[in-house]
């Protein structure tokens, strides 16, 4: 069988141009050289798609092929070719890079690997279109609030000014805050904006199932879910997770993602004086937000009106995304009222 992994990925070589004219080429940051040295490192032959700083996740396809994103879409690279064995082989290197095992009694692995780079790979028979592999691509800057304003994910001007100007109140404020959108919006880079604005003397604890998250600020700690070993031991959930960072004490208290039970403990500890708390939540519109939090708790064995009076009281305001093609963009903002049958519902803010 070929070898699949390169020893030099392509990006490295130097092209024509700056052979002949290295003086016009435009000077590299020392941070990402050694991003794409790391990127290289870890993903081997998909080093050269993932130098592209556009590219935002990569999916290997078994032998059918490689496909992109690059803020605008799922785009097909013509040049990938892989065979099913070599898939396979560069999913199981993968994996292991992330210090886990991927074979037939494990053929669903998760893992992170250096940088925040998550990768997750599918053997069959559990899947029926061959070794499948997602990656997913940190950014490589952090952006702050103010540049998300230039981008224009806080919409036109002059509205974006006064939408700029209100976030960065509700971080000064403790205002605990949730950000909801659906997959690929653009929550987790907007949260860690808002972060960014904490005061650099507030120590913020993070909890996340895979570390995604990268704060521009002086003082912030993570910790990282566990899953079960092959023996089903060792597992370490979020929602132990939660309880484990109150003994830490933090200053802002946040959860990447609330997917489970573990929004129970959140709950409670937004309501327990931990103020300028935030996380994350799947939703597609604002209006599925509150009916999310209802089936998250029913996880937890709370009921829904027990939900929505946690709520209301622990969630000062809700800020939804949505993704038009390229573009990313804060539609709504909310906040949290019981309606009259003691339900949760999202009122505009």
């Amino acid at each position: 069988m070929t070898e699949p992994f390169i020893a030099v990925p392509s990006y490295y070589v130097p092209s024509a141009a700056a052979a002949v004219a290295p003086q016009l080429l435009p000077a590299v940051p020392a941070d990402v050289e050694r991003s794409d040295a790391v990127r290289a490192e870890a993903l081997g032959p998909l080093a050269r798609y993932a130098a592209d700083p556009l590219v935002t996740d990569l999916f290997v396809n078994g032998e059918s092929g490689l496909w992109a994103d690059v803020g605008t879409g799922l785009e097909r690279e013509s040049d990938w070719r892989c065979s099913e064995a070599e898939a396979r082989q560069l999913a199981v290197r993968l994996i292991a890079l992330g210090g886990r095992h991927l074979d037939e009694a494990s053929p669903c692995v998760d893992v992170r690997l250096a940088e925040g780079i998550r990768v997750h790979a599918v053997l069959p028979p559990a899947s029926s279109s061959g070794t499948l592999i997602s990656v997913r691509l940190p950014r490589r800057e952090r952006l702050s609030l103010a540049d998300l304003s230039a981008a224009g994910l806080l919409g036109r001007e002059p509205a974006a000014s006064a939408v700029l100007e209100r976030l960065r109140l509700a971080v000064a404020d403790r205002e605990n805050l949730l950000v909801t959108g659906a997959a690929g919006t653009g929550k987790t880079t907007l949260l860690a904006a808002l972060l960014g604005e904490a005061p650099p003397g507030e120590r913020i604890v993070v909890i996340e199932d895979v570390a995604e998250l990268r704060v521009a600020h002086p003082h912030v700690v993570g910790l990282e879910a566990r899953q079960a070993n092959l023996e089903g031991a060792g597992r370490i959930g979020l929602e132990a997770l939660v309880r484990e960072a109150l003994r830490m004490r933090p200053d802002r208290l946040v959860l990447g993602e609330c997917r489970g039970a573990e929004v129970r403990d959140l709950l409670t500890a937004l309501n327990t004086g931990h103020d300028g708390g935030a996380g994350t939540l799947h939703a597609n519109s604002l209006e599925d937000v509150a009916a999310r939090l209802e089936a998250l708790g029913a996880l937890a064995g709370m009921s829904a009106e027990a939900v929505a009076r946690q709520t209301v009281s622990a969630i000062g305001l809700v800020l939804h995304l949505e993704r038009y093609g390229a573009r990313r963009l804060l539609t709504r903002m909310g906040r949290f009222e019981l309606d009259d049958r003691d339900r949760l519902v999202v009122v505009p803010a």
